[in-house]
């Protein structure tokens, strides 16, 4: 009979056993899982390839078949997929995006140590001298692990997954405004950028643990990006 991914996935965990070294999730033989499918070799092998594909499967020869998570690579595939079907834009990308950050500037305040709170000043530094240097790809890398860092110190494995996605989703377009924004504030000798200088607002919001005001700084920070170059 036939079987779509979904189903044959969840079919596969029911059947997976735990190995008692690893504790990885091993799958039966191909055999076995033919005959408990009822499956042809033919069909189960076309669906095990996809899944290994996908990143669901890890497949050893000698060793045997394992279940496992995909990384941030399967919610990129499926991201660039949706885009490129029309099923999701660039606009719902960036308004995922700001929600999220919102949300995650948040509980940043709340989980930050101060060795957090030093590093993401300094990166905000590392904006500005950037900035101040005419290096804008150095500072646009400072300004992504700026990001980056928050949902570290959240630390919570899914908003870790969707900023990778959504990163990716919006990369070009987020190198496009930092050149838009550097355009229509040109930077005068002793002066700073306030789509750099914005981020400090943030920074000292965590530093005093305002949960509140962490997610006002970072909808500040939107709304200057925005004011700037038409979009978050």
């Amino acid at each position: 009979m036939g079987m779509d991914l979904a189903a044959l996935l969840q079919s596969l965990a029911e059947r997976a056993t735990p190995e008692a070294e690893t504790g990885r999730l091993r799958l039966p033989t191909e055999r076995d899982l033919v005959a408990s499918l009822d499956m042809s070799r033919g069909a189960l092998r076309e669906q095990l390839s996809m899944l290994e594909i996908l990143g669901f499967l890890d497949r050893t020869q000698g060793r045997g078949s394992y279940l496992g998570a995909p990384d941030a690579h399967f919610i990129r595939l499926y991201f660039d997929l949706c885009h490129q079907l029309g099923h999701l834009s660039k606009e719902q990308f960036s308004s995922a995006r700001e929600m999220l950050e919102v949300s995650v500037a948040e509980a940043a305040a709340r989980k930050a140590t101060a060795d957090d709170v030093d590093d993401l000043r300094d990166l905000v530094d590392q904006m500005i001298r950037a900035s101040g240097d005419g290096d804008d790809h150095r500072a646009l890398e400072a300004d992504l692990e700026f990001h980056s860092r928050l949902y570290r110190i959240v630390d919570n494995p899914i908003y870790t997954l969707l900023h990778d996605g959504l990163i990716h989703a919006l990369r070009s377009e987020v190198v496009e405004r930092r050149h838009v924004a550097v355009e229509r504030e040109p930077l005068l000798p002793g002066k700073t950028r306030v789509i750099d200088t914005v981020h400090y607002g943030i920074v000292e919001a965590i530093g005093e643990r305002d949960a509140e005001g962490a997610r006002l700084a970072m909808r500040r920070h939107f709304t200057v990006w925005s004011s700037l170059t038409g979009g978050s």
